[in-house]
């Protein structure tokens, strides 16, 4: 018999989503109000309330809120697929980047930019790069189909992004101009400056079904911390909880990617941080992660803004920056407590 999809969250966890929540709610009204331009925000709020097209109220419609909205949205797809896959592969170094969706997803937009449809059409980038998300989990899906075990997806993955990166290269090093090479290069680096509402409408569905699939792994990822045979004794199909996790990741995660670039180490950093405060419970982390990435995310874009650097730099390097060295500490306490 098939278990209930969702799980009851303990009181300490609702706590712990609502006071994320409010902080994600408070830094999403921060970065609406903070940019090198001058704005008065509550002068724009009035303005739109009362349908006037002053320049306060386009740039908070055309800028800050776009940019505001992305943020907590890449930031919460990207830790959520990370809790999601750090359960279900059992593996805490684990992240979105691991089935390779992302660099499938850089890879569809690096093609935009080649062919020059990103000079025509402003959403080709977007969707050159979710079509490569697409196509990289059909691959996926077809694989978990056949009822390939966890290491099968793993190598899969890890193929799938390896193939991504060397085309990805190969297309730097036929670009036609040093220009086209450069303009490829600077979007890789990944950031959520100058995107619109158009941006915000394309991506934002498929990411909020990608966290709908997501959440409902959660009671099969808690089956699955006792052994797969143990999960499968209880009435759950382990082939169709990594089907709905690959699907959701791919959901939640491509078409951030497609918007913003790539961004890493969200997925990795949020869940470890997030994990002491829901006891290790895999379903209950990957509820706490998506309002934890969203104010990460929304937390160093802010951030971003306030450096005196000009131009400002890019949230993917800022981010690679960051997890970096956190990744190397994590694998030292890894190695600590498993000397083997």
């Amino acid at each position: 018999m098939m278990m209930r999809p969702y799980i009851r969250l303990a009181a300490g966890t609702r706590v712990v989503t609502g006071g994320l929540a409010a902080l994600t709610a408070l830094l999403m009204l921060t970065s609406v109000a903070t940019g090198p331009d001058g704005l008065d925000l509550w002068q724009a709020i009035a303005d739109l309330w009362q349908d006037r097209e002053t320049l306060d109220a386009l740039i908070l419609v055309e800028l800050r809120l776009p940019r505001a909205i992305l943020a907590a949205l890449l930031g919460a797809g990207l830790a959520m697929a990370g809790a999601t896959l750090q359960g279900l592969l059992r593996n805490p170094l684990a992240d979105p980047g691991v089935i390779g969706v992302s660099g499938a997803a850089g890879f569809g937009a690096v093609c935009v930019f080649y062919s020059g449809l990103g000079a025509l059409w402003a959403l080709a980038l977007p969707l050159g790069g979710i079509t490569g998300a697409l196509l990289a989990t059909l691959v996926l899906a077809l694989v978990a189909r056949r009822g390939a075990g966890t290491t099968a997806l793993i190598l899969t993955g890890v193929a799938i992004g390896s193939f991504a990166a060397a085309l990805t290269a190969l297309a730097l090093n036929l670009a036609p101009s040093p220009y086209a090479a450069l303009e490829i290069v600077f979007w890789l680096m990944g950031s959520l400056a100058d995107r619109s509402m158009n941006h915000v409408w394309l991506a934002a569905p498929p990411i909020l079904i990608g966290l709908a699939m997501l959440v409902r792994t959660g009671r099969a990822l808690e089956a699955l911390t006792l052994g797969e045979d143990t999960a499968r004794s209880l009435g759950f199909d382990i082939t169709r909880t990594r089907l709905a996790a690959i699907i959701g990741t791919a959901l939640a995660v491509g078409p951030g990617v497609a918007v913003a670039g790539a961004v890493g180490f969200v997925g990795l950093i949020v869940p470890h941080l997030m994990r002491p405060l829901v006891n290790h419970r895999p379903a209950a982390l990957v509820w706490v992660s998506g309002p934890a990435g969203a104010a990460f995310t929304l937390a160093a874009d802010i951030l971003l803004r306030l450096l005196p650097t000009r131009p400002e730099l890019k949230l993917g390097v800022v981010m690679a920056l960051i997890g970096a060295p956190f990744l190397a500490s994590l694998i030292l306490s890894v190695a600590r407590k498993d000397p083997r």
